[in-house]
Protein backbone atom coordinates (compact mmCIF):
# COMPACT_ATOMS: atom_id res chain seq x y z
CA UNK A 1 0.00 0.00 0.00
CA UNK A 2 1.21 3.75 -0.71
CA UNK A 3 1.94 6.25 1.97
CA UNK A 4 -1.07 8.08 0.08
CA UNK A 5 -3.93 5.16 0.26
CA UNK A 6 -6.02 4.04 2.89
CA UNK A 7 -7.25 0.79 3.01
CA UNK A 8 -11.12 0.05 2.88
CA UNK A 9 -12.83 -2.62 5.05
CA UNK A 10 -12.16 -5.24 2.42
CA UNK A 11 -8.23 -4.93 2.80
CA UNK A 12 -8.67 -2.89 -0.73
CA UNK A 13 -6.02 0.29 -1.42
CA UNK A 14 -8.41 3.66 -1.77
CA UNK A 15 -6.28 6.38 -3.64
CA UNK A 16 -8.09 9.69 -2.49
CA UNK A 17 -10.34 8.27 0.42
CA UNK A 18 -11.63 12.28 1.05
CA UNK A 19 -12.54 13.03 -2.79
CA UNK A 20 -13.86 9.59 -2.99
CA UNK A 21 -16.10 10.16 0.07
CA UNK A 22 -16.91 13.55 -0.95
CA UNK A 23 -17.98 12.93 -4.48
CA UNK A 24 -20.31 9.84 -3.82
CA UNK A 25 -22.10 12.72 -0.72
CA UNK A 26 -22.34 15.00 -3.45
CA UNK A 27 -23.46 12.93 -6.27
CA UNK A 28 -25.91 11.32 -4.21
CA UNK A 29 -27.43 14.78 -3.03
CA UNK A 30 -28.07 15.79 -6.04
CA UNK A 31 -29.84 12.56 -8.17
CA UNK A 32 -32.94 11.21 -7.45
CA UNK A 33 -32.02 7.48 -7.35
CA UNK A 34 -29.06 7.88 -5.02
CA UNK A 35 -28.50 4.00 -4.43
CA UNK A 36 -27.51 3.84 -8.19
CA UNK A 37 -24.55 6.40 -7.64
CA UNK A 38 -21.38 4.98 -7.69
CA UNK A 39 -17.65 6.17 -7.62
CA UNK A 40 -14.79 4.32 -9.17
CA UNK A 41 -11.31 5.70 -8.74
CA UNK A 42 -8.34 4.81 -11.11
CA UNK A 43 -5.09 6.24 -10.03
CA UNK A 44 -3.05 7.63 -13.17
CA UNK A 45 0.38 9.11 -13.53
CA UNK A 46 2.21 10.22 -9.95
CA UNK A 47 -0.02 11.66 -7.94
CA UNK A 48 -3.23 12.10 -10.04
CA UNK A 49 -7.00 10.02 -9.81
CA UNK A 50 -9.28 9.81 -11.98
CA UNK A 51 -12.74 9.53 -10.58
CA UNK A 52 -15.59 7.68 -12.43
CA UNK A 53 -19.03 8.71 -11.51
CA UNK A 54 -21.72 6.12 -12.33
CA UNK A 55 -25.67 6.75 -12.27
CA UNK A 56 -28.78 6.33 -13.46
CA UNK A 57 -29.33 7.45 -16.95
CA UNK A 58 -32.35 9.84 -16.14
CA UNK A 59 -30.10 11.54 -13.45
CA UNK A 60 -27.25 12.23 -15.56
CA UNK A 61 -28.84 15.56 -16.64
CA UNK A 62 -28.99 16.87 -12.65
CA UNK A 63 -25.15 15.93 -12.03
CA UNK A 64 -24.56 18.19 -15.52
CA UNK A 65 -26.89 20.92 -14.75
CA UNK A 66 -27.46 23.50 -16.95
CA UNK A 67 -24.73 24.35 -19.31
CA UNK A 68 -22.36 22.38 -16.59
CA UNK A 69 -22.28 24.35 -14.13
CA UNK A 70 -23.10 21.63 -11.51
CA UNK A 71 -20.12 19.71 -13.09
CA UNK A 72 -18.10 22.62 -12.52
CA UNK A 73 -18.91 23.02 -9.35
CA UNK A 74 -18.85 18.90 -8.06
CA UNK A 75 -15.75 18.84 -9.99
CA UNK A 76 -14.00 22.12 -7.94
CA UNK A 77 -14.88 20.59 -4.44
CA UNK A 78 -13.49 17.39 -5.08
CA UNK A 79 -10.52 18.65 -6.34
CA UNK A 80 -9.68 20.67 -3.47
CA UNK A 81 -10.86 17.24 -1.32
CA UNK A 82 -8.08 15.52 -3.05
CA UNK A 83 -6.01 18.29 -2.63
CA UNK A 84 -6.10 17.42 1.11
CA UNK A 85 -5.06 13.65 0.51
CA UNK A 86 -1.90 15.01 -1.80
CA UNK A 87 -3.89 14.12 -5.23
CA UNK A 88 -4.83 15.72 -8.37
CA UNK A 89 -8.20 14.36 -9.75
CA UNK A 90 -10.03 14.32 -12.83
CA UNK A 91 -13.75 13.89 -12.28
CA UNK A 92 -15.58 12.47 -15.30
CA UNK A 93 -19.28 11.27 -15.77
CA UNK A 94 -20.14 8.02 -17.33
CA UNK A 95 -23.41 7.10 -19.08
Amino acid sequence: MTDDAVADGEGNEVLAPTAVAVMEYLARAVVEDADAVRVEVTGLRGKRVRLSVFAAPNDFGRLIGRRGRVAAALRTVVGAAAAKDGFEAEVDFVE
